[in-house]
């Protein structure tokens, strides 16, 4: 299901109502619901095994197909929890990869190999990153390798039954649910609303639901990244000729934070979600200056290292963090660390 995040934009746009496209894919949606709580019902009946790692896990995911901006939480979640005393570990599948085994994402792994998120979030948080289809088996190596590891935080997975997990942290962006319906009528992995702890949401608050709703809002920080680490104020960007590129699920997104900052590119590329840049060709007939995402700079800097990143600054609301911590405590968890 996360390649519909490569849906084309009509159909994106045909989600968030229940217009004529829409209703003609209804049925097919009726099939899915089928699917998912079929799926749900062989996994409470213990027909389908799941394990836990044996330390809290949160899984930090979404219901609606594409970016949700969920990633940018992941590594949120993963600072406070350093900043508290916890040392965190991540898993995930490594969505976009070539490769299919377990294996450790280290800062100088190729992105085609682990993923561009996985790396991303070993790069900046440098915390213990594995990435597995199954992420059992990638909690398991992650203890393994890392026995002071004492919390898992998965990057996405709400869907992926087989890891038990402690808490659930459900991602909007700020389409919310859409039209409600699920996939391919309407944007939802699985019906909406499901148990979860809590709610993060860009724009209004997803309908439905009884999990405490917190606010994120979403901007770029000051400065661009070089691949050497340096810094580029973005405000001396303005003026030059800029070539924006997107590899992500929402690259409208990406144009409209750089306009936001007051950055006006000649050019602008939306590129499919995990795109890994091999096959881009540089423009001839200008010498444009490159700038994109940090998550697509892990693969477009083997290639152009002169193109520069723009981070992203998420900021949840503070309550946000403080119930996370109300959940860890009735973990019986947070006894050591109070």
């Amino acid at each position: 299901m996360h390649q519909a995040s490569n849906a084309s934009p009509a159909l994106q746009r045909a989600w968030q109502r229940r217009g004529v496209l829409a209703c003609l894919l209804w049925p097919l949606s009726l099939l899915m619901g089928l699917v998912v709580r079929l799926r749900r019902g062989l996994y409470a009946a213990h027909i389908l095994p799941s394990g836990h790692p044996g330390v809290p896990v949160i899984v930090v995911g979404n219901v609606v197909a594409g970016g949700a901006g969920k990633t940018p939480v992941v590594m949120a979640v993963v600072r406070h929890l350093q900043t508290r005393g916890w040392k965190p570990g991540v898993v995930s599948r490594g969505y976009g990869r070539s490769s299919t085994d377990c294996r450790a994402v280290l800062p100088d792994s190729p992105p085609s190999q682990v993923g561009d998120e996985p790396l991303l979030i070993a790069r900046q948080c440098k915390v213990p990153v594995f990435v597995a289809r199954q992420r059992m088996e990638a909690a398991h190596a992650l203890r393994q390798s890392h026995p002071d590891i004492d919390i898992i935080v998965c990057d996405d997975g709400l869907q992926h039954l087989a890891l038990a997990r402690d808490i659930e942290v459900c991602v909007f962006n700020s389409d919310g649910a859409g039209n409600g319906w699920l996939l391919p009528a309407g944007p939802l992995r699985e019906p909406w609303p499901r148990p979860v702890d809590l709610v993060v949401h860009a724009g209004d608050a997803p309908a439905g639901g009884d999990a405490p709703r917190f606010a994120m809002q979403r901007c770029l920080e000051t400065c661009a990244l070089r691949a050497d680490g340096s810094q580029v104020p973005l405000h001396d960007l303005q003026g030059q000729p800029l070539l924006a590129l997107a590899g992500i699920a929402r690259p409208g997104d990406f144009f409209a934070l750089l306009q936001q900052v007051g950055l006006t590119p000649e050019r602008t590329l939306a590129l499919p979600d995990h795109y890994d840049f091999d096959s881009f060709q540089r423009p001839s007939d200008k010498r444009y200056t490159l700038i994109c995402t940090e998550k697509d700079a892990t693969k477009l800097w083997r290639h152009h290292p002169d193109a520069l990143a723009a981070p992203l600054q998420v900021d949840i609301a503070p309550d946000f963090f403080t119930a996370l911590e109300t959940r860890l405590a009735a973990l019986g968890s947070l006894s050591s660390r109070t």
